[in-house]
């Protein structure tokens, strides 16, 4: 049987995102694996004037391509991508989820202060450009509107109300330090979705991008048995 996995990066990212499980899994399985990039997002970021519906629409229309030329398909959504993903488990038949860092509930205030106190401590010392966190958010920080921004939020209010009714099979994955995305929203996640069968799997040094954690590779493993039980 033919098994088509989608890829779904988030907010203002693209599927670099992604691609170190999306590189596993081509890597340890034939399935066939597209990571699309959303409207406005990727490498070229230009958001201006992309809502919410244009990213569920992309999801759509990827989602149907692949359906065309597989027999089941596996649904992976990082962070925005996570909500995404359950808008499709809910419209379409998904065989299975796995939801990275779903942004189900997003920012943690506690952990943006710290991390900005820390860009304001650098600035004032004049050791700005070396900042890992400045360098790898300084081009969003600059090319994200704040309309996007408001679009995305209407996106995860839009999505919600799904939850209890999403049944499919669901691995939820997330880092217990995401700076990004609280921690507990993966629990939360868990205890809403109706689905039977589902793991959650925390990662003590992860932080919000998930698929570059130190510990990624334990849990590729863990998700891929996952995937492959009948």
């Amino acid at each position: 049987m033919a098994i088509g996995v989608l890829c779904l990066h988030g907010f203002s990212g693209g599927a670099y995102e992604v691609e170190p499980f999306t590189a596993y899994l081509r890597a340890n399985t034939n399935w066939l694996i597209e990571a699309p990039t959303l409207s406005g997002h990727g490498e070229e970021l230009n958001m201006k004037g992309f809502t919410a519906q244009h990213w569920l629409m992309d999801a759509e229309l990827a989602f149907r391509a692949l359906s065309k030329k597989v027999e089941e398909i596996i649904v992976v959504g990082f962070s925005m991508g996570g909500i995404i993903a359950l808008y499709l488990a809910k419209r379409y038949k998904v065989k299975k989820l796995v939801l990275l860092s779903a942004a189900a509930k997003y920012v943690s205030p506690k952990q943006l202060v710290k991390d900005f106190k820390m860009l304001a401590t650098e600035a004032y010392h004049r050791n700005l450009s070396n900042n890992e966190l400045y360098l790898r958010y300084r081009h969003k920080f600059n090319n994200v509107p704040l309309s996007a921004t408001i679009e995305f939020m209407k996106l995860v209010q839009k999505v919600a109300p799904y939850y209890q009714d999403i049944k499919v099979p669901v691995y939820i994955i997330q880092g217990k330090l995401d700076g990004i995305v609280p921690y507990h929203t993966a629990q939360f996640l868990f205890d809403q979705l109706a689905s039977m069968n589902k793991k959650l799997y925390f990662s003590d040094n992860g932080k919000h991008h998930i698929c570059y954690c130190e510990d990624c590779f334990d849990w590729f493993t863990k998700v891929l048995v996952f995937l492959k039980e009948q």
